[in-house]
């Protein structure tokens, strides 16, 4: 019986293909959306697309998804998850991080934004198409 713990490198997937592994542990987990005023939404995609891009690349990065939601255009979604605090911290006092907060901030009308921040006690594989016959 395989492993669910699998690597990238045990996958048949292409490394140049996995944008990130979520079965590696992962210590802190952030979860947010931003609804933004549909006049702002180029200006917000193109602020955070430089720091997501170099999140995904640091140390201690697991994974740095930002998506635009499917049934609304101007709602984005981002998911982040760390190996532990030290990597948190050092994206969040990242250059990128800061310089894509300030241009948000100061040029994107939000209407609406939510973000929870998770310490994860346990983490679990979650993969229900076993259920599937």
């Amino acid at each position: 019986m395989k492993s669910n713990n699998v690597t990238k490198t045990e996958t048949n997937t292409p490394s140049s293909v996995v944008s990130h592994d979520k079965t590696l542990p992962t210590q802190i987990l952030v979860s947010a959306y931003y609804r933004v005023h549909s006049d702002d939404r180029q200006t917000f995609i193109n602020a955070v697309i430089p720091d997501m891009t170099a999140a995904a690349k640091m140390q201690g990065c697991i994974y740095y998804a930002f998506a635009q939601d499917l049934t609304d255009p101007n709602t984005f979604h981002l998911l982040e998850g760390w190996a532990d605090e030290a990597a948190y911290e050092r994206h969040e006092n990242a250059e990128t991080f800061l310089n894509a907060l300030s241009t948000v901030v100061k040029n994107v009308r939000i209407l609406d934004r939510q973000g929870i921040r998770y310490d994860v006690a346990k983490q679990h594989i979650d993969d229900p198409r076993g259920k599937i016959n």
